[in-house]
């Protein structure tokens, strides 16, 4: 009998495993009440005023959290402090890949830090959901499957060409003076509007100034391309300290081309009241996300994000753009979750992400809608022409579509 009995020990050890063998697997990040989300933030350094977005995002997803969360499962929010320094980024996101074992990232700030994990992530086949850049570089399905942005606007090229497109219509010899940031985003914009320019960029272009994100002022900058005399100013930073002072030194020294501006320093709390709304009046720019002001308070989705702000984020200033983008991504990345259902592998994460159809988020301008395909990783592609008028934006002519 002793035979018998042990299979029929072997039996009922095969049955009690059953229900273990029965349990969903997911990736790490992932489990049947949770979802860990990884995230890299400039909470300190040349950028910390961005660092806003980062709150704007956590207390979005304690919202959801406080609502029952997504499909059944809480948002567990990581987020890490990068100073906007790419070496620190890839310290942080190392330890959200390695030992906080997050399921993605989402919404790393900026074109250099996030491309500096960029690699590493697509290596590990993690997803890069929403990177906080415009620029052109993260549309790459072919070369880095993995990663995808959250554009302020239309890629930094197609915006740059839109502006100079802008400036020909009304003065076709106009010559240009251009201050960029010595980086991807910078450099990019500057590609983009001598491509624009063509064969007469060379002729068009008659002064170009660099400078670092770490440099204290951009004064000097600004001095020398004034003594070009140009009659238009293209400010190619996305950094809000060297955006307003661009503008406050050309306006204290008397020059005052037409001015166009990147898409990125709009924001009128962090760049232009800092630089002086009065110095800021006639700065052309594009703008793809509704305006946070005491006027748009009588728009109902509007008034939602600022009953948000303040109730759970009373101290901050909601009257940003950071704010409005935070809040957008975060709704954007809540999609993509939505969407996945019950399907919460990473596979499923990116295949919902690059399936996006005519997605239109509350504080996107009219007619502007995110879409994506597997082909095409760029959601905002579409953005209008803007004038400040001293006190807010006001948009003019219709949607411009990427080139």
């Amino acid at each position: 009998m002793r035979p018998h009995l042990s299979l029929a020990f072997l039996l009922a050890g095969l049955s009690a495993s059953a229900p273990a063998w029965a349990q969903r697997t997911y990736d790490p990040g992932i489990t049947d009440t949770e979802i860990k989300i990884g995230n890299t933030m400039a909470y300190s350094g040349p950028v910390s005023a961005a660092g806003i977005e980062g709150r704007v995002m956590a207390a979005y997803f304690d919202q959801i959290n406080d609502q029952g969360g997504i499909n059944g499962r809480k948002i567990k929010f990581l987020s890490y402090d990068d100073g906007f320094s790419p070496p620190k980024t890839v310290e942080a996101v190392r330890r959200l890949v390695e030992q906080d074992q997050v399921a993605l990232m989402f919404a790393t700030l900026g074109t250099a830090p996030s491309s500096a994990v960029r690699q590493y992530l697509n290596t590990k086949k993690i997803p890069q959901l929403f990177v906080v850049s415009t620029a052109a570089k993260w549309n790459d399905p072919k070369n880095y499957p993995w990663s995808m942005p959250f554009p302020w606007a239309p890629n930094y090229a197609s915006e740059a060409a839109a502006q100079v497109r802008y400036v020909l219509a009304t003065k076709p010899d106009a010559t240009f003076a251009v201050l960029y940031e010595n980086d991807d985003a910078g450099k990019e914009y500057l590609a983009g509007a001598r491509a624009a320019l063509g064969a007469n960029a060379d002729k068009a272009i008659v002064a170009v100034q660099s400078f670092e994100v770490t440099d204290p002022t951009v004064d000097s900058q600004i001095v020398s391309l004034a003594s070009s005399k140009a009659d238009v100013f293209l400010d190619y930073s996305v950094t809000p300290r060297a955006c307003s002072q661009a503008i406050r030194k050309g306006y204290d020294i008397g020059w005052l081309p037409v001015r166009m501006m990147t898409s990125a320093c709009t924001n009128p709390d962090t760049v232009l009241k800092p630089a002086g709304l009065e110095k800021a009046k006639g700065i052309i720019s594009l703008i793809a996300f509704k305006q946070a002001t005491e006027a748009s308070r009588s728009d109902p989705e509007m008034a939602i994000y600022l009953a948000f702000m303040k109730a759970r984020l009373p101290d901050e200033e909601a009257m940003t753009l950071y704010g409005v983008y935070a809040y957008s991504a975060a709704q954007a990345m809540a999609v993509v979750l939505r969407q996945c259902g019950e399907d919460m592998s990473r596979e499923n994460l990116m295949r919902q992400a690059t399936n996006l159809r005519d997605v239109q988020l509350p504080l996107l301008l009219p007619g502007i809608k995110m879409n994506t395909t597997p082909e095409d990783f760029a959601p905002i592609k579409s953005a209008y022409m803007a004038k400040f008028d001293g006190d807010t934006w006001v948009q003019f002519g219709g949607l411009i579509e990427a080139k």
